[in-house]
């Protein structure tokens, strides 16, 4: 499996704007696929936030992990977050979500990052088990949501 930066083949946008449309749209209900496509291409410039990471496995397209400036418009005051963690139906229970998730995490350490957020509705252990804590829960457009933060270098 490898992971890269999806400005190394921004081919796979379509293919990821609708996987990640088909996924979160509840959420985020005033977004379309084309204004997904749209953000993503935004993300592929030099800059670490934001970034998108894909993940292959033997050449196929199997999920997505990012790193972007605020994914909560309820906690604008916190910076950066991990989002758009996704690994297809078929790549699922293989460790690529763990993989998305490390990389994202060392690459923000890498560029002096001392703390990460993100939230979720479901995956609370999965985070937790990489080291991720709770500091909070909400309900957020219409989901209840715990929200995480990591701590990358002693606060």
């Amino acid at each position: 499996m490898n992971i890269l930066d999806l400005k190394e083949e921004p081919e796979h946008i379509p293919t990821l704007a609708d996987w990640h449309h088909n996924e979160w749209a509840h959420l985020n209900p005033d977004d379309n696929v084309q204004k997904r496509i749209d953000k993503m291409q935004s993300y592929l410039g030099r800059e670490l936030i934001p970034c998108t990471f894909i993940a292959k496995e033997r050449n196929r397209l199997a999920g997505s992990a990012a790193i972007v400036k605020h994914d909560m418009d309820t906690k604008l005051e916190l910076s950066p977050w991990l989002a758009s963690v996704f690994v297809a139906p078929e790549y699922r229970q293989k460790g690529i979500g763990t993989k998305l998730v490390l990389h994202v995490m060392g690459k923000a350490k890498d560029e002096g990052i001392s703390t990460l957020h993100l939230f979720t509705p479901n995956k609370e252990k999965f985070y937790k088990d990489l080291g991720w804590s709770t500091f909070g829960e909400e309900l957020y457009r219409g989901e209840e949501v715990a929200i995480m933060k990591l701590f990358l270098s002693k606060p």
